[in-house]
């Protein structure tokens, strides 16, 4: 089965910047469940606005960037128009900052609709409380009606992922869709989301710097350093990473029960900057 992303050697060079942000990232994304992680910094939001075009200060180069059938680093801003939002969608990490303070939920929820496809304002609202009940959300008409102040961290995170998979996408990169959210919320949402992957056979991306996520919610993982990868493995194996930034990620980690002597830090080397940097 051909691949819905097909990423290799990508390089994102920041105006004005000594040193790219990111270089030499490769990756192929079929129907399935891609975790990024790293440290803040690593290049990982950058890979997802990059494949997405939304780096006006930046320049982006690769030897091949294709999305199905449409060469995204060639393609023009009207065929990324008609790729944003539709075919691929994004989910921000913070509902409060994504979602228009001065409309309504629900309207937002339309417009992403009615942005991409020809229909009446009750259609697109007919799609959107149907959207809303697919996120487990209990009074889709009341939640259409109110503003985004009115609602929770964890409801207006289901209203932006209802927002972002409306338009059935193929790919949906989730930028730390989670992070501003309480465990027990966070959990709830990573189901949902779950279920809508597997359900519409999508391929996802999930970008986050939480090994555990990527262990129990991915299939397969890219640890960035320094904007490049420095391993790729399934995520059932994330624990026998072999690379040694990989492994101070992991020893860094608290756990519940385990010892309580300070945590080690990583001591990084200068080869891991090289493409093919010394590791076990």
């Amino acid at each position: 089965m051909e691949p819905i992303l097909d990423v290799h050697n990508l390089a994102v060079h920041y105006r004005g910047a000594p040193n790219p942000a990111v270089g030499g990232v490769s990756f192929q994304l079929g129907r399935e469940r891609l975790g990024i992680v790293g440290e803040s910094g690593s290049g990982k939001s950058t890979v997802g606005r990059a494949l997405l075009k939304l780096l006006d200060t930046a320049d982006v180069t690769a030897d091949r960037m294709r999305f199905e059938d449409i060469d995204l680093l060639n393609a023009s801003e009207k065929q990324m128009l008609s790729v944003r939002g539709k075919r691929i969608s994004m989910i921000l990490q913070d509902p409060k900052f994504s979602l228009n303070p001065t409309q309504r939920c629900g309207d937002q929820i339309s417009e992403a609709y009615l942005t991409h496809f020809r229909s009446s304002r009750a259609e697109a609202k007919t799609r959107a409380l149907e959207m809303l009940e697919q996120v487990h959300i209990r009074d889709p008409e009341r939640v259409y009606n109110l503003y985004p102040h009115e609602v929770s961290g964890g409801m207006g995170q289901r209203i932006m992922i209802a927002m972002m998979l409306l338009t059935d996408p193929a790919l949906v990169i989730a930028d730390e869709p989670t992070s501003a959210l309480d465990v027990t919320i966070r959990l709830q949402v990573l189901r949902i989301l779950d279920g809508l992957v597997r359900e519409k056979g999508i391929g996802l991306i999930m970008i986050s710097h939480d090994l555990n996520l990527v262990r129990n919610f991915c299939d397969k993982v890219l640890i960035m350093y320094a904007g490049r990868v420095v391993e790729t493995l399934a995520a059932r194996d994330l624990d026998n990473a072999q690379h040694p930034y990989s492994r101070g990620l992991l020893a860094a980690q608290p756990r519940l029960g385990g010892a309580r002597t300070p945590l080690p830090v990583l001591e990084r080397q200068d080869s891991w900057l090289e493409p093919d940097g010394a590791h076990p």
